[in-house]
């Protein structure tokens, strides 16, 4: 079954840290570019963080000005996981935390929302004391 699981969401205090995962089955996640996507209610879905392939592209990577300096986003091609670790987090980063995957450029794009293919179902990461 082609699918995109993520985990590692959670409730954690302002200052803290987590990792999110996006792990891939029935594909190669490698020949995909990767985004990483979050909503919350009542708002539009945002890109947080994409990463390109390495097959076909160039392997870049972006993230949104929010969270520049803050969250690094990384690929392990031996385990089709793509990781997304956050710190230094703040409550507005409150939201369902969501991975995409987009095959057709390979690229990653941050804007390019309804480029990316293949989506997860979510995690909820919570900040707050």
């Amino acid at each position: 079954q082609v699918q995109l699981v993520e985990s590692g969401g959670g409730l954690v205090q302002p200052g803290g840290s987590l990792r999110l995962s996006c792990a891939a089955s029935g594909f190669t996640l490698d020949y995909y570019a990767i985004g990483w996507f979050r909503q919350v209610p009542g708002k539009e879905r945002e890109g947080v963080s994409c990463t390109s392939s390495s097959d076909g592209s160039d392997g870049s990577t972006d993230y949104a000005d929010s969270v520049k300096g803050r969250f690094s986003i990384y690929r392990d091609n031996a385990k089709n996981t793509v990781y997304l670790q956050m710190n230094s987090l703040e409550p507005e980063d409150t939201a369902v935390y969501s991975c995409a995957a987009e095959g057709h450029t390979r690229h990653c794009s941050l804007s390019a929302i309804n480029e990316y293919e293949l989506w997860g179902q979510g995690t909820q990461v919570t900040v707050s004391s």
